[in-house]
């Protein structure tokens, strides 16, 4: 178990695409043969949305809309390169949403129809998600085989060992997240007083908003008139269910010689 205070690289990865409402995919079009592969009407320069991300061990499966070049690439040329870009939003409606961008890049392998609908089941056992339904119905399942990851967070870019990434999970609250962020903030703004107490006094010259929650600590955002700050709390141990967070979150608002990390 990571024991830094804060997630890996490779679980900012994992937890960013079980989470993304969506995803850009580029093909690399001389790799494809395209515009051969296009349908008809689509855009062969554009680049293609992806509707739903799911890891797992080396592959991303995709699900892309049935008409997209990506789709066509794939069934035509199986290996094409391709560039899959995945932006993490807050929850909430802050100033600047945008907490991390990850870059994967990899080939396009086709799955056969036949066993896209099983595939979709698969998947949704463990990560439910109403857009697994229109497999089948005006959108399609392809595989790209990760070949390299880079993620960008508001400390700094660097790329991410393939290994590394096939073996590590989404953060455990991935689901609860949202809520829990627009609960502290609605309902509970004397705990993120109490909270907020922990960043440094110099440093709180602004508005102080939940920016994002995990097993291991919680981040605020410090929006000041000409500035943002991002300043993390870490628990003082990981936290290892849900019942448990609201007491790590008391716990930490309670012990003040806790350890803030910037």
């Amino acid at each position: 178990m990571n024991s830094t205070g804060e997630p890996s690289d490779a679980e900012i990865i994992q937890t960013a695409c079980r989470r993304a409402v969506g995803g850009t995919l580029s093909v690399d079009r001389d790799d494809a043969g395209v515009p051969e592969a296009v349908p008809s009407g689509t855009d062969s320069g554009a680049c293609d949305s992806v509707a739903m991300i799911h890891l797992f061990e080396g592959d991303a499966f995709l699900l892309v809309p049935d008409e997209c070049s990506a789709r066509a690439a794939a069934d035509t040329d199986a290996g094409t390169s391709a560039m899959l870009e995945v932006i993490d939003c807050a929850p909430l409606r802050l100033r600047e949403r945008v907490r991390s961008l990850v870059w994967l890049t990899g080939t396009l392998h086709p799955i056969p129809m036949e066993l896209q609908r099983e595939l979709a089941i698969e998947i949704a056992t463990e990560h439910a998600d109403e857009r697994l339904l229109d497999v089948g119905h005006g959108y399609s399942m392809i595989r790209m085989a990760i070949g390299s990851a880079v993620v960008a967070t508001p400390t700094g870019a660097g790329a991410v060992d393939v290994v590394a990434l096939a073996t590590a999970a989404p953060d455990m609250f991935w689901e609860y997240e949202s809520d829990w962020l627009a609960h502290l903030e609605s309902d509970h703004a004397d705990l993120v007083h109490q909270l907020a107490r922990r960043i440094p006094e110099t440093l709180r010259n602004g508005r102080v908003r939940p920016l994002s929650l995990d097993r291991f600590g919680i981040t605020f955002r410090v929006e000041s008139a000409d500035s943002d700050e991002d300043f993390r709390l870490s628990f003082s141990r990981p936290v290892a269910r849900v019942v448990d967070l609201s007491a790590a979150l008391h716990a930490l608002a309670l012990h003040p010689a806790l350890d803030h990390q910037r």
